[in-house]
């Protein structure tokens, strides 16, 4: 009996082979945001995620390096086909106590405003509050990510993020939270970030894993905290506070009400 030279075939499918990454997803690196991140390695294994300050994100989303980002809402004004995804996002209704603007003059006396270049959504919103409360239009100058406060003479600074919630030294005529003052002025909702995809993105997986992503998260503030603290300049119950007491995290009907009055005011910036 003749031995058979035929080859066998190779398999069709290694299934050891990793599945590949099909979908980009940007996410904010700061502690506001690690709710509605916690779970997407569960509820999204078939994407990438990528972290990165939200002006970044929204940068890479813009030039097609994305496929959706938690991205500062005044960029959905700005690129009409831009398309929110889910109804998760980063929202507070009173103070927010991570986006604050320092002043070292009276507020009537401001004549240079430092922006926090990881924000746009709260830089746009620090100079509303500023024209409409205190008719001040002020010069704006840029506070580079890696930058300390006491590293700029600008009569104005506005500092968001985490270390918009670490300790800063100086003397300061005031220190507005800018979410207690939007809604104490506004009585609507502050929405500073929203998941937003770009065109052509297929959207109902990524709606899905995004809501469950930010629900599964909220049931693990406690661990979030904990983990997060570390790495911060305030504690676990600080951050736990900050989670769950100052951040919402849901965009219902008062959240884009609250959106769409911001959206009006920023147009005549």
């Amino acid at each position: 009996m003749e031995e058979s030279t035929q080859e066998t075939p190779a398999p069709l499918y290694d299934f050891m082979t990793p599945i590949p990454k099909t979908t980009r997803i940007g996410a904010v690196r700061y502690l506001n945001a690690k709710p509605l991140t916690h779970a997407l390695p569960q509820t999204a294994p078939w994407a990438e995620v990528i972290f990165d300050f939200p002006s970044r994100l929204a940068d890479r989303l813009a030039a097609g390096d994305l496929d959706v980002a938690m991205i500062p809402s005044i960029e959905w004004l700005r690129h009409p086909n831009f398309r929110p995804v889910s109804d998760a996002c980063i929202a507070c209704q009173g103070p927010v106590l991570s986006v604050k603007l320092y002043g070292r003059v009276p507020v009537e006396e401001i004549r240079t405003l430092a922006l926090d270049e990881g924000s746009r959504t709260s830089a746009v919103l620090a100079r509303i509050l500023l024209r409409e409360q205190s008719g001040v239009r002020p010069e704006i100058q840029p506070l580079p990510l890696g930058a300390d406060i006491s590293e700029v003479a600008a009569d104005a600074v506005l500092l968001i993020g985490d270390r918009g919630m670490a300790p800063v030294n100086g003397k300061f005529d005031f220190i507005w939270d800018l979410g207690e003052r939007w809604t104490d002025w506004s009585g609507l909702p502050f929405v500073f970030a929203l998941w937003i995809a770009g065109p052509d993105i297929e959207l109902q997986r990524l709606a899905t894993a995004l809501t469950e992503s930010r629900d599964e998260g909220l049931l693990h503030l406690e661990e979030i905290a904990r983990r997060e603290s570390p790495n911060l300049a305030i504690s676990e119950a600080e951050c736990l506070t900050y989670l769950r007491d100052h951040l919402h995290f849901y965009f219902g009907p008062r959240e884009q009400a609250g959106l769409q009055r911001f959206f009006e005011l920023a147009k005549n910036m």
